[in-house]
């Protein structure tokens, strides 16, 4: 398996919006951490952007991922790049 980082950013007044979506996006993240795929995800102290490290056999998986996400499908999340990452150590 490859790592991928993901980058993105919210939307405004993300605290508020993202509240009727939170749980179901937690219960999925907790499945694919428990699966491997996601070493880490979360924002940035200022909530402006999300940054993430994934495991996956390519980035088309990762982008598809991303884009199964209620906070995608609401615009919690506005945008994203996922790249592939060399861990160095």
């Amino acid at each position: 398996m490859e790592k991928f980082i993901l980058w993105g950013s919210y939307c405004e007044d993300v605290l508020e919006k993202r509240t009727p979506f939170r749980e179901e996006h937690l219960k999925r993240l907790s499945e694919l951490k428990a699966k491997g795929i996601i070493v880490t995800l979360g924002p940035t102290k200022c909530n402006k952007f999300v940054f993430g490290i994934f495991n996956g056999v390519d980035i088309e998986y990762i982008r598809s991922l991303v884009k199964e996400d209620i906070y995608w499908k609401e615009r919690i999340w506005t945008s994203f790049e996922v790249y592939s990452w060399t861990q160095a150590f």
